[in-house]
């Protein structure tokens, strides 16, 4: 028996074809579902229709695979759709009464997860509402991110820690004239479980500290970079912003209201694992229910996070698996046209990071390996347009 439970263990992670496959395919959804919502985002737009817009998609098309298998599987929305605009940090999906539209000018940031049979997929990506090139601090900002996000992707392998992850990509913020955004945590992806324990810190400071990691192979990752041209120091502004939970199954209380005796219930059935939206629950009640679910600590609320009004916040997210022929990054979406002030040309070791293959090399000559890498399919996915430029500049 125990010959058995130790099999089982060993197919939930990436030395298992199917398990790839899954998160494979739980990105592909998440991918098309920013698609969809991308396409659907101008001027006047209700972001609640947007966001439902999303999780609709990813539900229905999770539902459309493994149909016939023999043993009936979860899948789903991993994380609800978010459409955090300009100042707005984080975990902005408002309930169905929310009026908010999108105006031009708008610098949107859409996150959002997916996950079949509990291998998750989440991808976050920030578009300008306007037509043309982005320009000044707003393209900054975006650049700031997506170059980041590059130089995370080629340091998250096998052998190298979290915290050289921290520092590099503060680095790059600071090459841009921006800050990373404090308070973001990448999480180790694993089973049914979104914030796995080896954590990479976005900022490191006395206040907020994780226990030092080695990445080892067969791991999968969720990067979430934030950049601001503001502090970098997000504050709560309202907590009746609030709508996204997860349901701490540490937690355990005996409810006193009727209203919170039944939300907690259908957040149970509904909701055991994965995080949620309020949207999904009778507003009503929910309204009277999470207050005393959240004062017991049987919710992890994600709070909406603001920086200063007229600060430009852009965030890149993306789904990796260290898998043992090299890092391939699984969720993605090419940026528009960025006119960014700054240059990374002059620093020779945020190039040297760029520079880096994700790719484990069989041998030969190494320049001409790390080309032919380069142009492997595989390799297409990690590339962003905007980084074309640098690209050239750092591997020619």
């Amino acid at each position: 028996m125990s010959d058995d439970e130790n099999k089982e263990e060993k197919e939930l992670d990436l030395t298992s074809p199917e398990v790839v496959t899954k998160y494979k395919t739980a990105a592909e959804i998440v991918n098309k579902a920013l698609q969809l919502v991308l396409s659907e985002c101008k001027p006047g737009a209700k972001i609640v229709d947007l966001c439902e817009k999303g999780d609709s998609y990813i539900r229905e098309q999770s539902g459309s695979v493994y149909k016939n298998v023999k043993k009936k599987i979860e899948r789903g929305v991993a994380f609800p759709t978010c459409i955090s605009v300009n100042n707005i940090v984080c975990h902005f999906s408002p309930l169905a009464s929310d009026e908010t539209v999108l105006v031009q000018g708008d610098m949107m940031k859409i996150d959002m997860g997916c996950h079949i049979d509990g291998f998750i997929a989440v991808v976050g990506h920030t578009h300008v509402l306007r037509d043309g090139p982005v320009t000044g601090r707003a393209a900054d900002v975006v650049a700031a991110a997506n170059t980041a996000a590059e130089v995370a992707l080629r340091l998250v392998k096998p052998g190298n820690k979290n915290k050289d992850v921290t520092k590099a990509i503060q680095k790059v913020a600071a090459a841009y004239d921006c800050k990373i955004v404090e308070a973001v945590l990448s999480h180790q992806l694993k089973q049914f479980v979104i914030d796995g324990n080896k954590v990479i810190l976005s900022v490191s400071n006395p206040e907020t500290r994780v226990d030092d990691a080695e990445f080892e192979e067969n791991e999968v990752y969720a990067i979430d970079i934030v950049v601001s041209t503001g502090e970098g120091k997000p504050k709560l502004v309202d907590e009746k912003q609030t709508t996204i939970y997860k349901r701490a199954v540490d937690k355990s209380y005996s409810l006193k209201m009727k209203a919170s005796r039944f939300i907690f219930s259908e957040i149970s059935q509904k909701f055991p694992i994965m995080p949620f939206s309020a949207r999904a629950l009778e507003e009503k009640r929910a309204r009277l229910g999470l207050v005393e679910c959240m004062s017991h600590e049987l919710l992890q609320p994600y709070p909406v996070l603001h920086e200063k009004p007229g600060d430009f916040v852009a965030q890149i997210k993306f789904t990796v698996l260290l898998m043992p022929n090299g890092s391939d990054r699984i969720t993605s979406h090419a940026l528009q046209e960025l006119q960014s002030t700054k240059t990374i040309d002059d620093d020779a070791e945020i190039k040297g990071w760029l520079a880096l293959g994700t790719k484990k090399k069989k041998g030969g000559g190494k320049k001409k390996k790390a080309k032919k890498g380069g142009d492997s399919k595989a390799d297409e996915t990690v590339e962003a347009e905007p980084m074309d430029e640098t690209s050239k500049a750092t591997t020619s």
